[in-house]
Parts: structure tokens; sequence; C-alpha cells
């Protein structure tokens, strides 16, 4: 019932009351970036949903258009502003996704949106992650969110959806309010934000028997 019927529900109230309740921040935040970053201020993405289905996600813009002599974009961490960083470090940046929440898109709770090269890459066991709607938050953000290996972060992923309940759901909630508030797990120890996913290697079985 909660997962079919009252989650959804509970998503267009949030997401409805999110929107106007947090609209003068919006506007606020829109000019901001216009102003720091240049337009447009909203950052749009094709991520895939539910059952991989494709969407476009929104974010406000947190990084530079700046590119080398041969037009190639430069990366993530020569681009990324300090306004940037400040929107990422209170999660600000991804306030423009109450809209897609109000679409039916997103869920409040739910995995992360990835990236589409991504959806070949997942294993049988990953691929479960697109069982439900992904979310603003999920478990793994509670969990370390970019401080954690991707493997981690899709083990995360996989028990959310196995796990789903309104318990669950109210736990990563409160979760997330005391992540950002703490600003824990923006970034990997290795990148500005989060190396790309290429895949997670096989494991290879253990022969049995002793030594030859």
């Amino acid at each position: 019932m909660y997962k079919k019927y009252i989650k959804r529900l509970m998503d267009i109230v949030l997401s409805l009351a999110g929107i106007i309740v947090l609209f003068p921040i919006l506007l606020v935040l829109w000019i901001l970036v216009r102003i720091k970053l240049g337009a447009p201020a909203l950052f749009t993405q094709q991520r895939p949903g539910k059952n991989e289905k494709i969407f476009k996600l929104y974010k406000f813009r947190s990084m530079t258009d700046e590119r080398d002599e041969e037009g190639n974009l430069l990366p993530d961490e020569d681009r990324l502003t300090a306004f940037g960083k400040k929107l990422r470090s209170t999660s600000l940046d991804e306030l423009p996704e109450l809209f897609n929440i109000l679409k039916g898109d997103m869920s409040v709770i739910g995995p992360r949106p990835l990236l589409i090269k991504y959806l070949p890459l997942y294993n049988e066991t990953q691929k479960h992650r697109h069982d439900v709607r992904p979310g603003l938050t999920g478990l793994a953000q509670i969990n370390g969110r970019n401080a954690i290996t991707w493997e981690k972060k899709f083990d995360y992923d996989v028990e959310y959806v196995n796990r789903l309940s309104f318990g669950l759901d109210l736990r990563i909630f409160w979760g997330t309010v005391r992540a950002v508030l703490k600003r824990e797990g923006i970034s990997s120890e290795n990148d500005a934000t989060m190396e790309a996913f290429t895949g997670t290697p096989a494991k290879v079985p253990e022969e049995k028997g002793g030594n030859p």
C-alpha cells in the first residue's frame, strides 16, 4: 500500500509544499547563479528513472563552461567555483528537482538518478536500483554520499529497493537533514565531485582444493 499509493501521494504533497515555501529562495538562487555563472541558471540533463525510463533532470548550475584551446570542457575541479562549491555543500543546487518530483519523474526518497552512460555498466544486482523512482536523497546519501565507493553506493541503493517502507523513508529524511547541516560526504577523496563509474569487476571464483 505504501509503495504503490501512499509514497507517491506524499511526494506530490511534499514537493508542492516545498516549491511554494521555498519559492523566494529558488528565485534568489536563480538570480545569483545568473550573475555569478551566467545563463542558463538551470542545468538540465537526461537521466534514467524508474524502469530506466529517461527524463530531464533539473538542477542549479554549479560549474562554469570554461573550455581548453581545443574546445573541450575543463575538468570539474577547474570549473567548480567557490560559489558552486557552496551550492553543492548545502545541496541547494538540488532544489529544482522538486519539480521533477511533482511531475512524477522522481521521488523525495530513492536512489540518486545517475548518468545514462552508466546503464550498460551495472551488473544484474545493481540494475535493480531502477526498480523504483530515483530520489532527491537516499540511503547512500546518509551513509557517505560521494565519500564512499560506487559499489558501496549501489549496495545501499539495492538495499533500499528491497527494504522500502515508510519507516525507512522517514529515517533517511532525517538523516539527510543531519548530513546536509554537517556537510558530510560532499566530495570523494580523489575528485572535486565523484570519479566516473567504469563498471564493477566480476568476482573471480575461488579454486577449491589445496596447493598442487
